[in-house]
């Protein structure tokens, strides 16, 4: 069974810093993306920024020189982070891993979601 786990969300004053990750165990392939998507109440759920597998990175243009995408590996596992400076409370949402194949529409897998608020 695929799992993504999401770790490290929480509550920040505006201005402040937080660091998502997300922890997978999945090889990934030439044709796969993996990012991170955000649901705010209300809202659809909108791309904050994606890297590809040769380390192309896309942001939204709502947190682009302020959120930092990367992707390490570790102890066989891959390990997705999002580095969130300068946040404002419009940053505040639920924040989902994502991990799929720009080819095969079956390969498309979420974590659990993890909550981040940015208090004013």
């Amino acid at each position: 069974q695929v799992q993504l786990v999401e770790s490290g969300g929480g509550s920040v004053e505006a201005g402040g810093s937080l660091t998502l990750s997300c922890e997978y165990s999945l090889i990934m392939l030439p044709s796969d993306v993996t990012g991170w998507y955000r649901e705010a109440p209300g809202k659809q759920r909108e791309l904050v920024a994606t890297i590809t597998t040769d380390g192309t990175k896309t942001y939204s243009p709502t947190v682009r020189g302020r959120f930092t995408i990367s992707r390490s590996d570790e102890s066989h596992k891959d390990i997705l982070d999002l580095r969130m400076n300068r946040m404002k409370p419009e940053d505040s949402a639920v924040y989902f891993c994502n991990f799929r194949s720009t080819i095969l529409e079956s390969r498309n897998y979420w974590g659990q979601g993890i909550r981040v608020t940015v208090s004013a």
